[in-house]
């Protein structure tokens, strides 16, 4: 061995080690994550190069991952990408990270049939793209505020080829919507602006505020939608929104001042609301 090199195994006990010691929630998990990427390799293989000296190459891009994750830049924005609801979304910056909470609306969405799809506040595309890469006859519009996140959608439907059927638009809600949907689906902004200093590090510093907070009570996305997406969905037509765990009551309430029948609530796979499913 070369001297002062080390070996795979070697470099990551000591990467695990100084994540732990900077409060990193799963350093041993986001340590492998970020030695794969450093060596080009599935995570999978890493058991089978831990008896390896590292490259000089990769050992470097390995120690720059390991510092930018130690002052929380988040593990999918090193890596370029997150999955979910089985496939890899591109992201960044600029989009929010796809969360494993959020496939229970893809579920309840996936539980009936539709044709065609509404995607308010699309960022990163993975509902939109996931539901027209689930359902190959449908056809779909999502929309969001930041021209960079319509950019970064608009990559995602490329990358999982639905780009033929995925119209991303830069709209403030429904400002540049015409016509009906059977189906219209968000995951807005909810988190109030007095619970924003409980978030991570992670969300606080690295991810798009205005995809997180409406820098109020967390409930002016769903004013927003409810006063005016009624005209947008076609008779039988289903409207799903992701909510924080405690909104259900308070966002249920202002879809049925809308006129909204009574909404039923979903929960996720930790038994927290999640999903609100509203019909005319």
């Amino acid at each position: 061995m070369s001297p002062g090199a080390l070996t795979a195994g070697q470099a990551l006990a000591a990467a695990a080690a100084r994540l732990r010691a900077a409060g990193v929630d799963s350093p041993a998990r986001d340590a492998r994550l970020l030695l794969a990427h450093a060596a080009r390799i599935d995570a999978a293989r890493i058991t089978l190069i831990a008896p390896e000296e590292l490259t000089h190459d990769i050992a470097e891009r390995f120690d720059r991952l390991i510092a930018l994750r130690a002052v929380r830049v988040p593990v999918s924005h090193l890596v370029g990408e997150r999955a979910f609801y089985g496939r890899r979304f591109k992201v960044g910056p600029e989009v929010l990270d796809p969360r494993p909470e959020t496939e229970t609306l893809i579920e309840a969405a996936l539980a009936e049939p539709f044709a065609r799809v509404l995607d308010l506040g699309t960022g990163s595309g993975c509902i939109l793209v996931t539901l027209l890469a689930e359902r190959l006859d449908v056809t779909g519009i999502g929309v969001d505020l930041s021209e960079a996140a319509c950019l970064q959608a608009s990559a995602n439907a490329v990358l999982h080829d639905v780009q033929a059927r995925a119209d991303i638009r830069q709209s403030d809600w429904f400002a540049e919507i015409k016509g009906q949907f059977d189906l219209i689906v968000s995951n807005p902004p909810y988190v109030a602006l007095d619970e924003w200093d409980s978030l991570s590090r992670d969300v606080r510093e690295h991810e798009p505020r205005l995809a997180l907070t409406d820098e109020g009570d967390g409930l002016g996305a769903y004013r927003r939608i409810a006063a005016g997406v009624r005209p947008h969905l076609a008779p039988g037509g289903r409207l799903l929104l992701e909510i924080g765990p405690t909104q259900a009551r308070a966002v249920c309430a202002l879809l049925e001042q809308a006129g909204f029948a009574t909404p039923a609530v979903l929960h996720d796979l930790d038994g927290r609301d999640r999903v609100i499913v509203a019909r005319i």
